[in-house]
């Protein structure tokens, strides 16, 4: 680590499929934002990004185009990937002068050796001085307050937009790790596929999001919800609304539930036993935006016999937990990626 680089603004970054989030050393979270671009292909420059890009979705002219720029939790459009980095890195700082600062990028565990490079090509082209990745996993049980550095074992699952990725940690290292390419996009996805399919209706994105957050769960509710959903009819082409309840959006989301949580158990299967133990006593531990899910925590404990708990900031574990590696030389050491 160069001793120039001590003087910059440090700054970590969770580069979300669904959010991006920005960390900046000594002032916390400083950006949370939907990651992505909206371009105006007519003047080839960059129309909005973050939260205003998202305002557009599904409502631009020909000449406006909204891309996200990660997909499946790795960079699908380096382009836009890197105009949104450049983007949020400025934003951070604000008005004051732009410091070449020092990243922490949390990044799939499963991301092939030409993806990470693509990620810290982007990090570099957006003036960072020095760039280091980590498993988001591993950000995530740090952000949550696990004990990563001690000899036992500590199982994380995180379900982001593009991934659910399951670690389980032990003295600073991952022992096991997998990523799952299901995860909140996927629900989002199902969501739509079933209204189409029971109710005959289009819907977008940002509508099957809003559904999910409204009425979705993975077990029956105490008390039943409904909601008005506004869309297109399939075969009129007509404005329509329909009414539908929580049990219907138990139905959509049943397959990526019984995937993730298919998941969750192969993974249990596959560790170590001393370290199967230390899960049994302390837990599987929830982050992400997908462990918001209403009862997902009740469901897996149903299903693997474990207490499962929801870390307490779940769509910030990451970056928090990037931030406090930028704070600890020694654990960003043993952590980051080289």
């Amino acid at each position: 680590m160069s001793f120039l680089s001590s003087f910059a603004t440090d700054i970590a970054i969770d580069l979300g499929t669904a959010n991006t989030c920005v960390f900046a050393r000594g002032r916390g979270i400083v950006v949370n934002e939907p990651s992505i671009v909206a371009f105006n292909t007519a003047k080839g420059e960059v129309e909005a990004v973050g939260q205003e890009a998202y305002e557009m979705l599904g409502r631009t002219p020909p000449n406006i185009t909204a891309v996200r720029p990660m997909k499946d939790g790795v960079i699908a459009d380096f382009d836009a990937a890197e105009k949104m980095l450049a983007y949020f890195i400025r934003k951070a700082y604000g008005r004051r002068p732009m410091i070449r600062p020092r990243l922490v990028i949390g990044v799939p565990p499963e991301i092939t050796p030409v993806e990470r490079r693509a990620v810290k090509d982007s990090g570099y082209r957006a003036k960072a001085s020095e760039v280091h990745l980590v498993d988001e996993p591993m950000a995530a049980a740090i952000g949550s307050g696990l004990p990563v550095s001690e000899p036992s074992g500590n199982m994380i699952v995180d379900i982001g937009g593009g991934t659910t990725d399951i670690a389980v940690i032990s003295m600073a290292g991952t022992v096991y790790g997998r990523s799952l390419r299901v995860a909140g996009d996927a629900m989002n996805e199902a969501i739509a596929t079933y209204m189409k399919r029971a109710c005959n209706l289009l819907i977008g994105e940002r509508t099957a999001e809003q559904i999910k957050w409204e009425l979705g769960s993975a077990e029956p509710l105490d008390q039943p919800l409904k909601m008005e959903v506004k869309g297109r009819h399939v075969s009129e082409g007509v404005p329509r609304t329909v009414t539908i309840c929580d049990q219907q959006i138990r139905e959509a989301l049943a397959e990526p539930l019984r995937q993730i949580v298919g998941a969750v158990r192969d993974s249990l299967e596959r560790i170590p036993p001393e370290l199967c133990s230390d899960i049994y006593d302390r837990g599987v531990v929830l982050t992400g935006g997908g462990a918001m899910l209403r009862n997902l925590d009740k469901r897996l404990a149903r299903e693997t016999g474990l207490p499962v708990l929801v870390a307490e900031d779940p769509l910030t574990s990451v970056v928090i937990g990037a931030g406090m590696i930028l704070s600890d030389l020694s654990l960003l050491r043993k952590v980051v990626w080289q």
